[in-house]
């Protein structure tokens, strides 16, 4: 077709249905496949560039939909002035798309992880009631607070949201609690889903700003007990009564 061989023309590109690639100069191409089942034509851009290194590079840079003829030449002109400055842009996509990557595992919620780790970890444990313990205290105090924040921004403060409610009303489950965000969040910081310090460690940590409410909590009142000096004569005395 006219004007396909040596400068695309814009009637040019939107007619053919030529396969292959058809070249419009300064290392721009037009690539043109079709289908094998379906038989449309999908046309692209491609820009072929020598590399800082001195290898012949390849890059896309749209499709004919998306990019007009214009825009692919004045792309094509900065992939080569970049490749001149040094810059090998096929290298620095694939870096960018490392780093999104490596930011969006990063983005793992504090409740995902959590639902990680007691799915790694409940095989060891002793019975159903644990395991039911643990995803409903998360379920109850924590996931209402920063179930759905990124676990990477898991901090102290957030961490003394969830506890302070609870610790001196309801102590033992509290500190429970407070165990269990710790291992979740040490599991994350081992799968590099957050770093630096566990906002939820005990010692040298948290028990510098919660000593005061967990010496002044509700003690666990247990059943009175029979001294153990009278336990004979009390034998005595159930073993005459009638019934079980």
């Amino acid at each position: 077709m006219p004007g396909l061989r040596n400068k695309l023309t814009v009637a040019g590109i939107r007619a053919t249905t030529r396969t292959g690639r058809h070249a419009d100069g300064g290392g721009l191409y037009l690539q043109v496949t079709q289908h094998p089942v379906l038989g449309n034509f999908r046309k692209s851009w491609l820009v072929r560039y020598r590399a800082h290194s001195g290898k012949i590079r390849e890059i896309g840079i749209g499709s004919l939909e998306n990019v007009s003829l214009a825009e692919a030449r004045e792309t094509a002109f900065r992939v080569r002035l970049q490749a001149r400055q040094g810059t090998d842009l096929i290298e620095e996509r694939n870096r960018a798309r490392k780093e999104a990557a490596l930011r969006k595992a990063r983005e793992m919620t504090f409740e995902q992880c959590a639902e990680a780790y007691v799915k790694a970890h409940q095989a060891s444990w002793r019975n159903d009631k644990h395991k039911a313990q643990w995803t409903s205290t998360l379920r109850t105090y924590a996931y209402p607070v920063f179930g759905s924040l990124p676990v990477a921004d898991i901090t102290v403060g957030l961490v003394m949201k969830v506890l302070d409610p609870i610790w001196s009303t309801k102590t033992e489950t509290a500190s429970r609690l407070r165990g269990r965000i710790e291992n979740i969040l040490d599991w994350a910081t081992v799968r590099e889903y957050r770093s630096g310090e566990n906002p939820a460690r005990w010692r040298g940590y948290l028990e510098k700003a919660l000593p005061a409410a967990r010496n002044k909590a509700r003690q666990i009142r247990h059943h009175a007990a029979l001294p153990i000096d009278e336990v004979p004569a009390f034998m005595a005395d159930l073993s005459a009564q009638p019934g079980i």
